[in-house]
């Protein structure tokens, strides 16, 4: 798709009311939803999705309006469904605040009011819908399962370090433990991150740091001293999100929905990702957030995962005019997942499975889809699905394993032992992530991974700790496909990136498949990658890493060294490439001069380059 179509194509999305002859309009008090304090309007919103829906026709713009206000739900009454969601934990059933499904030319508009969630939820749930807005409202958790601490002094060869608990954490020492508690969970923090107190920042080479929850003692309530925690790096005034790994949901989630925006979303907390869509087509985010609650929110922290996640779309994704600040993962993360092939039938049939525990029990596939076969390394032509059926469940709802027909013989070399993975060609979007702040998060800044056009533009990465841009790909952990084949990189600023080490975290813009044996590898991963009119304002040396990648181009782009944190990477080059050929770096600026021999390292293995 052309670039300037972007315009007519949301356009086109926007107005698909115009083709509806009549527009009905709801007002949500008029269910019994309430913006008093306390009280829980899960069952009333529940009662009057349900109602609204039955009332929707084809032919029918409906505008579901909610007064300005401050909405309380509760577990306990919120609707119950069984959802299994990617990159999650595959917790079920769970309780939905919000649970839109099967609407069709829909506008939802909160008119900026805040929703506050209780317990262990998912707020917005947006189902088998089609040509739905959702938009103006924040989300945010009464108790999250974050727990911030600040610390007030810090006795490396004595004392330990003595932290300050958030006014809102509810905690109790147990055993000289510390256990956070909340409506219907408890946790002890297992790691943290660490933020400056003034700027905000995370704090300059600590990555996830252990936590000090055991053998303490309670000076004060809230100021506890834990003499076993030894860290030097951790001053008085860092300020501490401790914990924990789970993933119960996400704020949003989008599943088989067609056309669909969301506009001026806030999502504060959640305890999963900001927002997963999967198996959905044409998603437009204009305005929708991870943030705080501006300048003078005494949090630190939003979500405990990525902000957004796109897995096994197609169509067009847009994500534009967004803040992604404090989550503990990356601000968008664009894939699809591969099937491991773990048994051939015959010589047309495959049995694939979902290999990570918290990516299955979803659609994977449709007949008619295009496929190919990869070991990070494609094998033989692209193959079309005739049938598709799970072998482990009844439908796909919970499925790990597929049986799947293929039009064409499959090569005689993908079976059981091969480790080969199928990806799905036809879910793969294009996508344009443009005009978005990314900061003072854990991890990455993006990462995308699909064949499809993607054009990352005029964005701010401003001290986003790790990689600022990912082009991944792995057939082995968290099966995430696959190649990226035309990317342009433009007009972005990163300010002072990689301040911090996590997985691919090689250079500010890192494009890193992971590829077990490099050397034996004869074809290239990644394609056609254009870096172009980009500001770099770092401290340390990498710009680019690249991993297996047939044309690359870094061009115009300006360059600008500075000494606000001491260089640490163990990659000192501006430009680490390994296997990669038709690479070009010219017509750029960098301030303390330019040296190819000084400046580039390549490792092409025994290949030319």
């Amino acid at each position: 798709m052309k670039w300037y179509l972007w315009g007519a194509v949301v356009l086109l999305y926007s107005l698909f009311g115009s083709a509806c002859s009549t527009e009905r309009r709801y007002d949500l008090s008029a269910y019994g939803l309430s913006p008093v304090e306390n009280v829980d309007n899960a069952p009333a919103m529940v009662r009057a999705l349900e109602q609204i829906r039955e009332k929707c026709e084809e032919n029918q713009t409906i505008v579901v309006t909610l007064p300005k206000g401050r909405y309380e739900f509760y577990p306990d009454s919120a609707a119950e469904r069984v959802y299994f969601i990617s990159n999650h934990d595959q917790m079920n059933p769970k309780k939905v605040g919000l649970p839109f499904e099967g609407m069709k030319n829909m506008v939802f508009d909160g008119q900026g009011s805040e929703l506050i969630f209780h317990g262990r939820m998912l707020p917005v749930s947006l189902l088998d819908s089609r040509n739905c807005v959702l938009k103006n409202f924040s989300i945010d958790f009464k108790h999250p399962q974050i727990s911030q601490v600040k610390v007030v002094e810090n006795d490396t060869l004595k004392g330990g370090i003595t932290f300050e608990v958030a006014p809102w954490v509810r905690y109790e020492i147990r055993d000289s433990v510390f256990v956070a508690k909340g409506e219907g969970w408890e946790l002890t923090p297992g790691s943290g991150i660490a933020f400056e107190g003034d700027t905000r920042h995370l704090v300059y080479n600590t990555s996830d740091i252990p936590v000090g929850v055991r053998g303490l003692i309670e000076v004060s309530p809230r100021l506890i001293k834990s003499p076993r925690w030894k860290d030097n790096r951790l001053v008085p005034g860092t300020v501490i999100a401790m914990r924990s790994w789970e993933r119960p949901a996400p704020g949003v989630f989008l599943y088989h929905d067609v056309n669909t925006t969301l506009e001026n979303i806030k999502v504060h907390y959640a305890e999963g990702m900001g927002l997963l869509a999967q198996v959905s087509e044409n998603i437009t985010l204009d305005g929708f957030s991870v943030c705080l609650k501006g300048a003078d929110d005494p949090r630190y922290f939003t979500t405990q995962a990525d902000a957004t996640h796109f897995s096994t779309c197609k169509g067009t994704i847009i994500s534009k005019n967004g803040l992604y600040e404090g989550m503990m993962d990356d601000a968008i993360n664009v894939h699809g997942t591969y099937l491991k092939v773990v048994r051939r039938v015959n010589d047309s049939t495959l049995v694939g499975r979902y290999m990570h525990p918290q990516s299955y029990g979803f659609e994977w596939g449709r007949v008619g889809d295009s496929v190919q076969f990869s070991t990070m390394e494609l094998i033989g032509a692209r193959n079309r699905i005739t049938a598709i059926k799970a072998v482990d469940q009844p439908d796909y709802r919970g499925a790990k394993e597929f049986e799947i027909r293929f039009e064409n013989t499959v090569n005689p070399s993908i079976h059981e032992g091969s480790g080969f993975g199928i990806e799905n060609l036809e879910w793969t979007p294009t996508v344009l992530f443009s005009d978005n702040v990314i900061r003072n998060n854990r991890a990455r800044g993006s990462l995308f991974s699909t064949p499809r056009q993607t054009v990352v533009e005029n964005n701010v990465f401003d001290h986003t700790s790790g990689t600022a841009i990912l082009l991944c790909g792995d057939c082995n952990g968290w099966f995430e496909t696959g190649a990226c084949r035309n990317v342009l990189i433009r007009k972005n600023k990163f300010i002072n990136s990689l301040t911090n080490m996590f997985q691919f975290t090689n250079a500010i813009i890192s494009i890193y498949p992971e590829i077990p044996d490099l050397a034996s590898q004869r074809k290239y991963f990644h394609s056609d990658i254009v870096i172009d009119a980009n500001e770099f304002i770092t401290f340390d040396r990498p710009l680019v890493y690249a991993k297996s990648v047939d044309g690359l181009v870094f061009t115009n782009n300006i360059v600008k060294q500075n000494k606000e944190y001491p260089a640490f990477h163990w990659n000192n080059h501006r430009f680490y490439f390994q296997r990669v050929i038709h690479s070009k770096i010219e017509n750029n600026y960098f301030d303390e001069g330019f040296i190819r021999e000084r400046d580039v390292l390549e490792e092409n293995n025994g290949y030319d380059i």
